[in-house]
């Protein structure tokens, strides 16, 4: 069942790590053994994210190397507010946050060197949730 309330979203918040480093490409052919995990159309061509070990075998170096968490709440499609609360929550810390929104779950890429700190704000959000 999905959520739609702030509240209740933000107090069953909790974080899980997708393994890997992650990145995204644009403008670029990718050959059929590559697992794209996201891909977005835009006006000005499609992104793709991959792994940056196919990004290496392909000699593509990636812009920004991410970590990929997903937040293990499943929140309705027209539920207000979760993507502004944790970006909010990350940019007060300096965190960079790009979302990708999925039917059950929003992803959030974040810098890979400060995914721990990314979490750690994640669990402060839920937190504070919970005790108010």
């Amino acid at each position: 069942m999905t959520e739609g309330d702030l509240g209740a979203l933000l107090r069953k918040l909790s974080v899980t790590t997708r393994p890997g480093a992650w990145c995204m490409v644009s403008g670029v052919v990718l050959p059929a053994d590559v697992e794209v995990q996201a891909t977005i159309v835009e006006r000005e061509g499609t992104t793709s994210v991959i792994s940056c070990r196919d990004a290496s075998r392909l000699g593509i170096t990636p812009e920004f190397v991410m970590a990929w968490l997903t937040l293990d709440v499943n929140s309705a499609l027209d539920a207000v507010g979760l993507t502004a609360a944790v970006a909010t929550a990350l940019a007060r810390h300096g965190l960079a946050c790009n979302v990708l929104a999925g039917f059950h779950h929003d992803h959030l890429l974040v810098s890979f060197d400060e995914q721990d700190r990314a979490i750690e704000v994640l669990r402060s959000l839920a937190k504070g949730a919970a005790s108010s």
